[in-house]
């Protein structure tokens, strides 16, 4: 891009690849998949997302958690372009009675802010499923067995190109007007 007034508001995206994120090469989810990192990557952002195919059944998020803001989980059919060619069965559980949800369908899950969630398993998945779980802040964070946890991905800190991310929130304070 060249130096247009607006041109921090534009990401392009760049492939993640789940090998990363897990530690190890794995077979149930597509590689490579697209984050929006929010703030680390379009200064003042409030919102972050993945993009991610999912075509085997895996255990995604086993410790109940919650978020100081509103998290959306959208489970849609991954077979483009029909977004509604679903064939899974998905549990959430939400709530501190952690009651269980079964979703079959396409389905969008609002998760108030403060609210307990997950477990979230992918228990049966014979066509690929697209999900996307989008959280209304600048990072990925929550609180976890009453630790706040904070993760941006594996990419590259915006300030020393010798290190990898560490969560800091320091490129949070950017603002696209600078």
């Amino acid at each position: 891009m060249s130096n247009l007034k607006y041109e921090k508001l534009v990401y392009q995206f760049k492939p993640e690849f789940n090998e990363v994120a897990a530690g190890e090469a794995v077979d149930y989810v597509y590689s490579p998949q697209a984050y929006f990192r929010g703030a680390s990557q379009i200064p003042e952002s409030k919102y972050n997302v993945g993009f991610q195919i999912f075509t085997k059944p895996f255990f995604l998020d086993r410790i109940p958690h919650v978020h100081a803001v509103d998290e959306y989980l959208i489970f849609l059919g991954g077979s483009f372009p029909n977004l509604f060619d679903f064939d899974a069965e998905i549990t959430l559980a939400m709530g501190q009675e952690m009651e269980e949800y079964l979703i079959t369908s396409p389905a969008i899950v609002r998760i108030p802010a403060g609210l307990q969630h997950c477990p979230l398993n992918f228990k049966r998945i014979d066509k690929p499923i697209f999900f996307q779980a989008a959280c209304m802040q600048g990072s990925f964070g929550g609180v976890y067995d009453g630790k706040e946890v904070w993760y941006n991905g594996p990419g590259q800190c915006r300030y020393d190109s010798n290190k990898k991310c560490n969560s800091c929130r320091g490129c949070w304070k950017e603002s696209w007007q600078k």
